[in-house]
């Protein structure tokens, strides 16, 4: 599996690439910004955009969706939860001082323990409340790619509107604590890290 991962815009969100070797078929996960440089780096990788996902709908995710999808086809899936936070994206970086690129619609959503295809690569879809009503996190291949789920040290914060602190420890220890303990953690803000460090050093848990 090839992984490239891009700190972008203000926020310096976690944009993952994620491509299949084989095939070059490519996934990206959370294009918060700079979209041409996105483009740019899957053109390098010499990788074919296939689909894109948010692991939820605030703005600093979502704001490189428009150019990916309308430059190459491809698809955009979110889940249906986080819909409205996607639609009202720009309302809500206005209130941080901050501007972002509305995003198209969703090709479709996304649902619990669906499995995301990408060339040979597979993907099992883990829903996760409490960040956001429909925050989201892909495991596959040892690799679980986190959104602001889980971070190093810490866990998403739940002060904002949808957030729910009590779900997002409860499906964290329920549905993510249990992935083997090698499994790498790409989180959507800050340092990688592993569901064995976590387990036995965020405070949080």
């Amino acid at each position: 599996m090839l992984i490239e991962t891009l700190a972008v815009g203000p926020l310096q969100v976690n944009c993952c690439i994620v491509g299949c070797p084989e095939t070059r078929d490519a996934l990206v996960v959370d294009p918060g910004d700079e979209g041409r440089r996105i483009l740019d780096t899957l053109a390098k990788l010499g990788l074919t955009l296939k689909t894109v996902v948010n692991t939820h709908g605030h703005f600093d995710h979502i704001g490189g969706n428009s150019l990916l999808v309308e430059e190459t086809g491809a698809e955009l899936l979110i889940h249906e939860a986080d819909l409205p936070l996607l639609r009202r994206a720009r309302e809500a970086a206005a209130m941080y001082g901050l501007e972002t690129v509305p995003s198209p619609e969703p090709s479709r959503f996304l649902q619990e323990d669906e499995i995301l295809t990408v060339g040979t690569l597979h993907f099992r879809v883990i829903h996760v409340p409490g960040h956001s009503p429909g925050g989201i996190c892909l495991y596959g291949h040892g690799h679980l790619f986190a959104g602001d789920v889980l971070f190093f040290d810490s866990v998403g914060r739940t002060d904002l509107p949808g957030g729910d602190h009590d779900l997002l420890i409860g499906g964290i220890r329920q549905k993510l604590l249990t992935l083997p303990e090698g499994t790498l953690v790409h989180t959507g803000h800050g340092p990688d890290t592993t569901i064995g460090r976590e387990k036995k050093a965020n405070p949080f848990l």
